[in-house]
């Protein structure tokens, strides 16, 4: 289906179960909580399942993304309304462009011009050999390949191929969950002497079991007893990369405060995201015949918490 059909048919917001008015964060959990109900790994067999995480992450690379979002919002405004078959096009015939007015400059912003016009591929329009078909795959990475970048090799299998073939595609660092991969070249041949066609890998992402990403950022937990939060302390924190940096917390830091660690998010040859620690103050399920008489007298002494 075309991006621009896409985008006219299918409710993006609805498919993640969030309002249109949902904050990035709440368009960041919801599609994390529905892609771990829907991920292959845990639906083997399952196709019902995997189409459904296909929606999810098609969905998620969208509007996950501010820019795009954006641009997703204004094209539903102007041609989601109305009762045509598209949108609120005419049903039957061509619509006039120049009745399309912003619509149309709309279209051409954010799709480019189609295959072949003016990109320098034969086939199109009568003049030359047809280009090959695109051929479509999907690869499953874990977390740290998805951040880290890494080259996979995926097995294409198709009728219009004459035998399997295995392609190396190089996953470029910090890519997204839901997002196409293009490998010019590497679809199937032309049947009279053109360019061959594309391969298009649909990345899907394996959740991970501590952290969680954010547009660039890593996103951790730090549990901490009640005397660190209480009186400060110097606090470890793990990074993807296995090591830990250390954080100071000031003495009186509350449970929920996020703690900035510059540098040690997701690195892409474009920006690099920073770490954000967001402390969780433990308490303890059980407590032993000392810690209760502790806490005991410190409860004693201690002044009521606000509720109000």
């Amino acid at each position: 289906m075309e991006p621009q059909r896409d985008w006219l048919e299918k409710d993006y917001y609805r498919i993640l179960e969030v309002e249109k008015t949902a904050s990035a964060k709440e368009l960041s959990k919801a599609y994390r909580t529905l892609a771990r109900k829907y991920h292959p790994d845990t639906n083997p067999g399952d196709s019902a399942a995997e189409e459904r995480f296909k929606e999810i992450s098609s969905a998620y690379e969208v509007v996950g993304d501010e820019a795009t979002r954006k641009k997703y919002d204004e094209f539903r405004r102007l041609g989601g309304a109305g009762g045509g078959a598209y949108g609120g096009f005419p049903r039957g015939g061509r619509a006039d462009p120049g009745d399309l007015g912003d619509l149309s400059d709309l279209l051409g912003g954010l799709f480019g011009n189609a295959r072949g016009g003016g990109s320098g591929r034969s086939g199109f329009g009568g003049f030359g050999p047809m280009p090959g078909t695109d051929l479509q795959a999907q690869l499953s990475l874990s977390f740290e390949e998805a951040v880290r970048g890494v080259t996979k090799s995926v097995r294409l299998n198709s009728e219009v191929l004459a035998a399997p073939m295995e392609v190396n595609v190089r996953i470029p660092a910090g890519v997204k969950s839901g997002q196409r991969i293009r490998v010019p070249g590497k679809g199937a041949p032309s049947r009279d002497g053109g360019d061959a066609g594309d391969l298009l890998v649909s990345i899907s992402i394996k959740p991970h079991e501590r952290f969680e990403r954010e547009g660039m950022n890593l996103l951790v937990d730090v549990p901490v007893t009640y005397p660190e939060a209480a009186l400060g302390a110097d606090v470890k924190v793990p990074t993807l990369s296995g090591t830990t940096v250390t954080v100071r917390l000031p003495a009186g830091t509350q449970s929920g405060k996020v703690f900035r660690v510059k540098g040690k998010g997701v690195k892409s040859s474009a920006q690099t995201g920073d770490l954000l620690a967001t402390v969780i103050v433990h308490v303890p399920e059980e407590l032993s015949a000392e810690e209760r008489k502790l806490i005991e007298k410190l409860g004693k002494v201690t002044e009521p918490a606000p509720r109000d």
